[in-house]
């Protein structure tokens, strides 16, 4: 498995004015004491192209994976840009890592496969709108429930704040 190389600290310091520069991001799968609440963390991030991330297993009690809607992985509707490689971590046991780099410009949604349906989903933005071949965020509605799609932070927010944390009592 990947070490963490604490790439949190790092991305805060290569902030730009627009997105973090090409560095990593730990995203982690977090899950409350009794397991009624699981989540990634961050829910939404704003990432520059090149920009490797870093999906960790941090809930002590279930598995999870980190899956990108795409036809090549369990034949989902493409939520992920056009140029991008679709990623499948399988299954992260507590304190298990995966990575992939994220390059082409756009909205990347991402969900755990035993934990959709509970709201496990995520959302990265690549870039900016005016960036050449980007690609906004997939106006599907029937391969994911309501809720689900209710649940993906908004691609503005996402660009505003740079980052948006699920507020969670654990």
């Amino acid at each position: 498995m990947i070490l963490s190389l604490g790439g949190g600290a790092l991305a805060t310091l290569t902030m730009s004015t627009r997105v973090r520069a090409a560095t990593f991001e730990t995203i982690e799968m977090r899950g409350t004491a009794r397991g009624e609440r699981i989540w990634f963390a961050p829910h939404g991030l704003a990432v520059a192209p090149g920009t490797s991330i870093r999906f960790v297993n941090r809930d002590p009690g279930n598995s999870h994976t980190a899956t990108a809607y795409h036809p090549n992985i369990l034949n989902r509707k493409r939520r992920i840009p056009k140029g991008a490689r679709p990623w499948d971590s399988d299954y992260l046991l507590p304190g298990d890592s995966y990575e992939i780099v994220l390059t082409a410009p756009g909205v990347y949604d991402y969900y755990c496969q035993p934990h959709e349906m509970a709201g496990m989903v995520g959302r990265i933005v690549v870039g900016w709108p005016d960036d050449s071949e980007w690609e906004g965020p997939s106006d599907d509605a029937e391969d994911v429930m309501p809720e689900v799609l209710a649940a993906l932070p908004a691609v503005a927010d996402i660009l505003r704040l740079g980052r948006i944390d699920l507020e969670v009592d654990e």
